[in-house]
């Protein structure tokens, strides 16, 4: 993974290496798949859950850039092993679920970093309220049925994405815009 994967695709950051090396995979999807939890494509867990790639993990912590300073949200797409990798990374974290995060809420947060693990269409206020001022966002973010890494920050209470570059990343529905009908 570390050696076919993470550095051929230019994720070479010795801390990213080092987190991806210390957490195995095979600790977070079913028995029944432990022999794919290395592939470089998602790994369904059930339920509509999926791990992401390991090049989906490690490009989105090495545009994290955690610090020890940091107090990080991550939404779990089902796997919880992007939270194993940050934990350490991070002064605190909290963990949520997709239902979670696009649940209405008044919480206006201070989270200073904020890790989606799985791409989506659109951010809830809901959840971007929980992003501090300057906070830093990384996202998959899903554009005419494409998936792309994204990152972006808070300013003057907006978020703004910047896509980086085309990747597979699991689809969290949750985050789908509502349908509607125009000329």
């Amino acid at each position: 993974m570390i050696d076919s994967q993470l550095r051929t695709s230019g994720v070479n950051e010795p801390w990213v290496i080092a987190r991806m090396a210390a957490v195995p995979r095979e600790d977070f999807v079913p028995e029944s798949a432990r022999a794919a939890a290395y592939i470089d494509r998602a790994v369904p867990l059930g339920d509509g859950k999926m791990l992401a790639a390991p090049l989906v993990h490690g490009r989105m912590l090495a545009e994290a850039a955690p610090t020890l300073d940091d107090k990080a949200l991550v939404v779990d797409g089902g796997s919880g092993y992007l939270a194993a990798l940050l934990e350490p990374l991070v002064g605190s974290i909290t963990v949520i679920t997709p239902d979670d995060a696009v649940a209405a809420s008044r919480k206006r947060g201070d989270f200073t970093l904020l890790l989606i693990d799985g791409a989506v269409e659109e951010l809830p206020d809901s959840l971007t309220n929980r992003l501090a001022d300057d906070g830093r966002l990384v996202t998959g973010l899903v554009r005419r049925g494409v998936t792309r890494l994204a990152v972006g920050r808070k300013t003057a209470g907006a978020v703004a994405l910047w896509p980086l570059a085309e990747i597979g990343i699991p689809r969290l529905t949750q985050f789908d815009k509502a349908e509607s009908w125009s000329f």
